[in-house]
């Protein structure tokens, strides 16, 4: 059986790239990523990779995928390869629009990306949470998690920045 995403979301094509990037841009001006980062992403693990259209374009989108446990990867850089020993599911992104925001499209493909961790055999998922978001994340089963350790890597994501970790099972 194949998993569908939830309603409006779709899988990411080459061709939304750019406008992948533009909301990106928009979303998350701190943290700005090239383009190739996304398409190098989408290339890797397509399967984690959904936007949501809108009438006036993508209102959204999603990049997820296998990532080492307690690691980030620099922002603005490309993996290369999903790295050797991934063995948590890793959500490097997840933006929406103003006008998306408040209609549940975050928690959606959250626990459409859970399900693809899980169908995939992770008993864990990870992510860093920037902006304030930590509070969305931690309703969607999350837990922040000090590590003196994954402190320098975070600097890079902002002063708020928290590693946040999921059991699956």
């Amino acid at each position: 059986m194949t998993l569908a995403p939830p309603g409006g979301w779709r899988a990411m094509a080459l061709s939304d790239v750019p406008v992948v990037h533009e909301l990106a841009r928009i979303v998350h001006p701190s943290f700005p990523e090239d383009e190739a980062v996304f398409a190098e992403r989408l290339v890797l693990f397509p399967q984690g990779c959904l936007v949501l259209p809108g009438a006036d374009g993508l209102q959204g989108y999603m990049i997820s995928h296998p990532y080492p446990a307690r690691a980030v990867p620099k922002l603005n850089a490309r993996l290369g390869a999903i790295p050797d020993g991934a063995t948590v599911y890793y959500i490097h992104d997840l933006a929406l629009s103003r006008a998306t925001r408040g209609l549940r499209q975050g928690a959606a493909i959250a626990q459409y990306v859970k399900a693809i961790a899980c169908g995939l055999g992770f008993a864990d998922m990870a992510l860093v949470a920037v902006n304030g978001s930590e509070r969305f994340w931690h309703g969607q089963g999350f837990r922040a998690v000090e590590d003196a350790a994954l402190a320098q890597a975070l600097l890079g994501y902002g002063a708020d920045a928290q590693y946040m970790f999921q059991r699956l099972s």
